[in-house]
């Protein structure tokens, strides 16, 4: 089992659901959650396969900021 933070700037509700929503499509068996009240706009992701990078790609690729959190 993997798990990766990311920092990103997606803001709002409806927002982080749509882009779950694209990720789960990308990686079926995540588990895959934002917490926005946090100040780096956590994106969590858990499970045994899937790729950071895209990821990251598929975040940018629909506007917004994303990084592996350090």
């Amino acid at each position: 089992m993997m798990i990766e933070v990311f920092k990103t700037n997606v803001r709002g509700k409806v927002r982080s659901q749509a882009l779950i929503k694209k990720l789960l499509e990308q990686f079926p068996a995540s588990k895959i959650n934002f917490d926005l009240e946090d100040c780096d706009r956590i994106l969590r992701v858990e499970g045994k396969d899937f790729c950071a990078h895209r990821i990251i790609e598929l975040l940018k690729l629909n506007g917004h900021y994303c990084e592996i959190l350090t």
